[in-house]
């Protein structure tokens, strides 16, 4: 589709007899207006992270919260393969090689 004014397309689907929805040009512009409101919200918050600075401490907090995580998951994954095996009747104790 190229840049097709809402009036052609409307008419190409509906043809010329089709009526246009009441107030289908103000929700277009609402949507518009918020769209356009949440672009620059997303901008301005963009910016202020990438101004703002980070203390060591909070920067160690988030690389500890990052890895505990990280480590959870391990853990998690570990346990319902454990769990699987033990529904499944097979031995998980026994080591890879014979």
């Amino acid at each position: 589709m190229q840049n097709d004014s809402l009036e052609t397309l409307l008419l190409r689907h509906y043809g010329d007899s089709a009526l246009v929805p009441q107030g289908l040009e103000a929700q277009l512009q609402a949507s518009l207006r918020q769209q356009v409101y949440e672009t620059q919200l997303h901008q301005r918050r963009l910016a202020q992270f990438e101004t703002r600075r980070f203390s060591r401490r909070r920067a160690v907090a988030l690389v500890a919260l990052g890895t505990a995580g990280v480590g959870m998951l391990s853990a998690t994954l570990e346990g319902l393969q454990v769990l699987e095996a033990a529904l499944l009747g097979q031995d998980v104790s026994q080591g890879a090689l014979p």
